[in-house]
């Protein structure tokens, strides 16, 4: 069939519909919901065989619905109504949730319905949440849907008006905290009922700021409200019964001034920050603790861990380098397989392009920020004592995605959606990709998914070599399953022959155009690009992390794929070329940014 996707933003949920409907042998296409645009005139252009909302903040036009059966995902249960629903779920912690697929119509949510599917709620974040359970249970919805939509005997159920319940968008002052009262129980899910958007809005250090995102603290103590230590640019502040970590700050937009971007807590609260005493995150945790780490170690037997957890997947320089510093210090353990990774949200979206949009130099730090990416890929590649795992859990996207491709292995949770590519920001990228992206799927498929720009599923990245095996787990287990193949795979006989034969491999690999050479010639695109004030990436950086809406629905998203006029580009001889010359001239002409991740909010690229 050939499915219109109609969405207000190209997010986390909306790729992954798009990538497993083309999975599952559909032609996909979007379109953006956005201000001044003719939906009914653009759905009328596709004439497609279904339409399929995966996340829409406004109705559809009656002459849409009236005229194509459209299908809504409804990020709560049957019955369940409003704009809010996530959030509400996260703030009453309730314990089971799910997504209801129901047909479009006059009334919002009020249409028959498709399909149902329950899930549950771990005590996460909304964003979080939405990319694991949330996102599951809808692509099986969503999937169901469509088969009984096609089957074309199947006819929807009314909602039984017993069951209904509408609420009301959940406003600021039903998510307010009083520090003197609030418990950090109540603290912490008011704040991951927020973490991504609209954040809760607070008074800290005299000025007005959203709050976003929050972790425990069990042994920091202090008055409630007071601000009490730093760590890895988050701050903890005391409750009536403890403290809570928060990663992230946004300051309250000023009338007329440019939309303020989501930072690090201390970056955000620089110039009025009281001296605090910085508590180094513990790299190893007793499992019995809680507290906040953003990176983590363990052992067991001869398979180590390196966990670590970014909002937003963001990876600042200063995260690089506290990532290598840990990476370096896990290599000095006796193992013979590294585990990175492992978490259940995002794995990395590479660069943080927030704080270099709030930096005094903006390609300076961009700069900086690149160089140290780098310098923790290289330490990857280069390691030769030991199997490394990557284990993605969760999306990985451009700089990101290519930091898993520098493992040895690459396992990804079957809900993973991956996008190895950085063209819709302007880039050519780095990371070391023109050595590791064609030397695990060929010339050929490097250039297609690079300059394709379009998300890719688990699955399909098994199936292109870019990704070694998926594991069909829970997001909650995802980290349990990966140990116990790491643990199978450390004890194998033949991993000791692995490893000597990689060395080997990186030895000839080196001799024949060493690591450097890529590093020197990515950056020598990607310098240009940095300190070119008109290069399109740094207005595309800027509409990216102050959530500027683009003028229309980004060309490569409009167009069906499979594209049954386009075939794939032979391999052969200079194909590996090819493919660097074809995105450092396509990423000139890239207009419009259509990538948010609508609950969550990733600033990587």
């Amino acid at each position: 069939m050939y499915v219109l996707l109609v969405a207000s933003a190209f997010n986390s949920l909306t790729q992954r519909v798009h990538a497993e409907l083309r999975d599952h042998g559909h032609r996909v296409a979007v379109e953006l919901a956005l201000p001044g645009v003719n939906l009914t005139d653009a759905v009328r252009r596709h004439a497609p065989d279904l339409v399929i909302a995966p996340m829409l903040r406004t109705a559809l036009p009656e002459e849409v619905w009236a005229s194509h059966t459209c299908l809504i995902v409804h990020p709560g249960p049957v019955g369940d109504r409003g704009p809010s629903s996530l959030d509400r779920a996260v703030q009453e912690r309730v314990p089971r949730w799910g997504v209801t697929v129901l047909e479009a119509g006059a009334e919002m949510d009020a249409g028959d319905v498709w399909a149902s599917v329950e899930c549950a709620v771990p005590p996460v974040g909304k964003s979080d949440l939405y990319r694991g359970e949330i996102a599951d249970a809808a692509l099986r919805a969503v999937l169901l849907a469509v088969d009984r939509f096609a089957s074309g005997d199947h006819t929807p159920r009314p909602q039984d008006p017993a069951t209904v319940r509408t609420r009301p968008y959940l406003r600021q002052e039903c998510r307010r905290l009083d520090w003197e009262v609030d418990s950090t129980e109540r603290v912490l899910r008011v704040l991951r009922a927020a973490d991504s958007r609209p954040g809760v809005r607070d008074e800290l250090l005299g000025a007005e700021w959203y709050l976003h995102g929050g972790h425990p603290e069990d042994r920091l103590r202090g008055r409630p409200g007071e601000l009490l230590a730093t760590r890895a640019g988050a701050v903890c502040r005391a409750t009536t019964d403890g403290a809570v970590w928060i990663p992230e700050l946004r300051a309250v937009r000023t009338p007329g001034g440019p939309a303020p971007v989501k930072l690090p807590a201390t970056v955000a609260l620089a110039d009025r920050l009281p001296a605090l005493r910085e508590r180094p995150a513990p790299l190893h945790v007793n499992p019995g603790r809680r507290t906040w780490s953003d990176i983590g170690y363990r052992e067991e037997g001869q398979t180590g861990f390196l966990s670590f957890s970014f909002p937003g997947g963001a990876m600042s320089t200063d995260r690089c380098r506290r990532l290598l510093e840990a990476y370096r210090t896990a290599c000095g353990r006796p193992t013979s397989v590294l585990v990175l990774g492992g978490g259940r949200d995002f794995f990395s979206n590479g660069i943080h392009l927030g704080v270099i949009e709030a930096a005094p130099d903006p390609a300076e730090e961009s700069w900086a920020n690149i160089n140290a990416m780098d310098d923790l890929v290289e330490a990857v590649l280069t390691t030769t004592d030991r199997l490394v795992v990557a284990a993605v859990g969760g999306n990985a996207a451009a700089g990101g995605a290519l930091l898993a491709l520098a493992a040895d292995e690459v396992w990804c949770r079957s809900g993973v959606v991956l996008n190895p590519h950085y063209r819709l920001m302007g880039l050519h990228g780095s990371e070391y990709w023109t050595y590791t992206l064609p030397r695990r799927v060929g010339a050929a498929v490097a250039e297609r998914l690079t300059c394709g720009a379009l998300p890719l599923s688990a699955d399909a990245a098994v199936r292109l070599g870019l990704v070694d095996r998926t594991l069909p787990c829970s997001p909650t287990g995802f980290a349990d399953e990966a140990a116990r193949l790491a643990a199978r795979l450390a004890a194998l006989p033949a991993t000791r022959s692995r490893i000597a034969a990689k060395k080997e491999r990186r030895e000839r690999d080196e001799a024949a155009r060493p690591l450097a050479a890529y590093r020197e010639a990515e950056l020598a695109v990607m310098r240009r690009t940095f300190f070119d004030p008109q290069a399109p990436y740094h207005a595309l950086r800027r509409a990216f992390v102050r959530k500027e809406a683009p003028s229309g629905t980004p060309e490569h998203l409009a167009r069906p794929v499979p594209d049954r006029h386009v075939t794939t580009p032979a391999d052969g001889p200079g194909a590996r070329d090819r493919t660097a010359r074809v995105i450092g001239d396509r990423t000139a002409r890239v207009t419009g940014l259509a990538v948010h991740d609508g609950a969550p909010d990733p600033a990587g690229c």
